[in-house]
This record gives C-alpha cells, structure tokens and sequence, in this order.
C-alpha cells in the first residue's frame, strides 16, 4: 500500500510538472525576450536591405549612365546608316579622295580601335570604319528582325557580317573598288567578302588573320572555349550587374586601348562599352561563333577561288598575343604560316617587329605606312590612265 500510495504521488508530480512547463510556454513572453526577438528581425531587415540595394542598385544606376552616355558619347563624326531589316550600322568615315579604304575591326572590338590608324591614313584619302551589329553604336537586329536569306547564315558569324557589309557599301554608296582591311575576325570577313564581291575590291590587306585550321589543334581549342570565352562572359554579368562600372570607377578595372595618345573622350567611349552589357554579349558571340565564321570562309575559299586582280597582303607580329604562354603563339603562328601557304601563295607577307594582336593601336604607324603605300599606288595608276 505505501508503495502504490508513492508511486501515486509520484506520476502526481510528474503530470503536475508537465502542466507548468505547458503553462510555462503559453504565457506570454517577457520583455527582454520581445526586446531581444525584435532586435534580430531589425538585423535581418537591414542586411536584407542592403543585399536588395547590392542586387537591384548598381544594374539599375548603370542602366540610367547608359542611356545618357550613348548620347554623349557617341562621335560627333559617325553617322547611323540604315541597312534594312531592322539594322542600322556606326559608320564613320574621315578624308576626302579615292580609292577609299574600309576597316574592319578584330574579333568582339568597336572602330575605335582604328582611330590612330584612321587619322593617319585619312590625310591621303577617304577612310571609313564601321560598328559590326551589336558592337559600339550599331543597333543589334532583334531575331524576328531577319527574313529570307538573312536566315541561312547564324548571327555573328562572317556569312551574316558581310552580307551587312554589302548593304552597308550600298547604303552609304561607298565608292568602289576600295581597299579592304581586315584583322582576325575582321581578316575573315574580308577575305569572304572579296571572294563573292571580287568586283568592289582592289586590295586585301589581312592583318594577325585567324588560320580556319586553328580550332583543329586542341590545345588552341582548349584555350579558346574554357579559358577566353568564359572570361568574356563573365566580363558580359558584371557588365550586366552594374560590376563593371564600379571596378572602373574604383580603377580596378582599365580599357585595353589606353595610353598617352589617346584622348580622353575616346578613354570614357571605351569605359562605356565596358560598361555595356549588349556590346559585351556581342564580343561573347563573336568570339564563341568564330570556328563556325572560320568554316564558312575554308568553303566559300573552295567554291570561289580569289580574283588575280586583286593584291593581297598579310600583316603578321612576333606572336598572336604577347600574354599567352609561349607553346600557344607557336600554334597559332604553325598554322596561320601553313594556312597562308595553302590558300594565298601569292600573298605579300609583311612581318612587324615586336607586335601582336593590339598592333594596330600600339604599331599604328607600321600598319598606317603600309596601307598609304597602297593607296599610293591605286592613285598613281588612276592618274596615269586619266
């Protein structure tokens, strides 16, 4: 009986303990409790705030420089050609004469990056470069833009760049023929163009032109797409997120084409398209697209081979790039010498001591006093048969 009588008392205890801690948590809570809950709400309020304004602020004040930067920025001398379909090109042409000379610029680049060259040359003659689609000001066609034949060839590959080029020549009633000067992506589109325009052209000048063989070797292919591309696409997010803008701001981040020489409305135009997520998304295209560009220039080489009126010469440096390790340039240089070797025996080869792919802004001078030797020539024979 003592027993049952303690064990009662016991489960007495127990069941009256568990309804103290029942009405232990429905009281309602303390003050330093409430104090200390609403505390860490306004703490995680605040760093919410702050992650809304790291997210949505930088894209949103970007966005808002660059729609007043496109206006400022743009020079003063180029003028929007309407090309049809919805497409409307940057053409900026300098100089007065003929045969005038037309610049197209390497792969994922603007025209500005012709200007040394350009000023130069302009002296002599009329010398115009041009925007590609999507690149600097030129209005990038949206896909439902494109009808017929336009569809055949994929957006930022040559096929659909020089049947832009065409229009444009016909748009702007550029004067024909001119000298055509390309380099690397720029160097096959000229080389496609003159294939199927052979008429409108008197000279081909290739400068580092990219070897359609290249993306063969793997190691050049392995560097291509998990190294440069991807780089590039990231470069297009953080232009996209308004990153790109801050690092420029913070100068932890600089434009390629800098220098004494460089003016500074030509500096801030370079910061702008760094800071521009479409001219970005171009240069990703171009440069992702480009085996797909080097394809269709090996077979438009075998269906149309090049007129022997037309004088062609390559422009080549020490390296493709100057940054890359040492096997990689030696590549590129093996097949670039046995493409040419191949498809243009007749090519006049024109090698410039110490220059890689940024020649033509850090060796302008060399690539000017070439071109003014061809245009020399073209004048001079125009004045002897007047």
């Amino acid at each position: 009986m003592a027993r049952r009588r303690a064990g009662g008392h016991e489960t007495a205890g127990n069941v009256q303990s568990e309804r103290k801690k029942v009405q232990a948590a429905e009281e309602p809570l303390s003050v330093k409790q409430q104090q200390e809950r609403r505390s860490c709400w306004t703490t995680v309020s605040f760093f919410g705030k702050i992650l809304l304004l790291v997210l949505f602020v930088p894209p949103f004040l970007n966005y808002a420089s660059l729609q007043r930067e496109e206006q400022e920025l743009r020079p003063r001398d180029a003028q929007l050609i309407d090309i049809g379909l919805g497409q409307k090109i940057s053409l900026i042409c300098k100089g007065q004469g003929e045969p005038v000379v037309m610049l197209d610029a390497p792969t994922g680049m603007s025209s500005d990056i012709w200007h040394h060259v350009q000023e130069s040359v302009s002296q002599t003659t009329k010398v115009c470069a041009y925007d590609r689609v999507g690149l600097g000001f030129s209005r990038r066609a949206l896909q439902n833009d494109t009808t017929g034949m336009e569809k055949v060839w994929r957006p930022s590959t040559t096929g659909r760049m020089v049947d832009d080029l065409h229009r444009l020549v016909k748009a702007a009633e550029i004067a024909t023929p001119f000298i055509l000067v390309g380099s690397e992506l720029g160097a096959l589109n000229g080389r496609f163009y003159t294939h199927i325009y052979d008429a409108q052209v008197s000279d081909l000048v290739l400068i580092n032109p990219i070897p359609e063989d290249v993306f063969e070797e793997e190691t050049w292919q392995q560097y291509w797409y998990t190294h440069l591309v991807p780089s590039l696409q990231m470069m297009q997010l953080s232009a996209a997120t308004g990153v790109s803008r801050l690092l420029l701001i913070l100068r932890l981040l600089e434009p390629s084409f800098i220098g004494d020489n460089v003016s500074g409305e030509l500096l801030q135009r370079q910061k702008y398209l760094l800071s521009n997520p479409a001219h970005q998304s171009s240069a990703v295209d171009e440069h992702y697209f480009l085996n797909e560009s080097a394809s269709q220039v090996r077979e438009i080489s075998k269906f149309k081979l090049l007129s022997s009126r037309i004088s062609l010469s390559v422009i080549v440096g020490d390296s493709f790039d100057e940054q890359l390790p040492a096997h990689l340039n030696q590549v590129f240089a093996d097949v670039q010498r046995k493409c040419l070797k191949r498809v243009y025996p007749q090519a006049k080869l024109i090698h410039i001591q110490g220059a890689d792919r940024h020649m033509i802004s850090k060796n302008a001078s060399s690539v000017s006093k070439h071109l003014l030797e061809l245009v020399s020539k073209r004048q001079t024979k125009h004045a002897m048969r007047q």
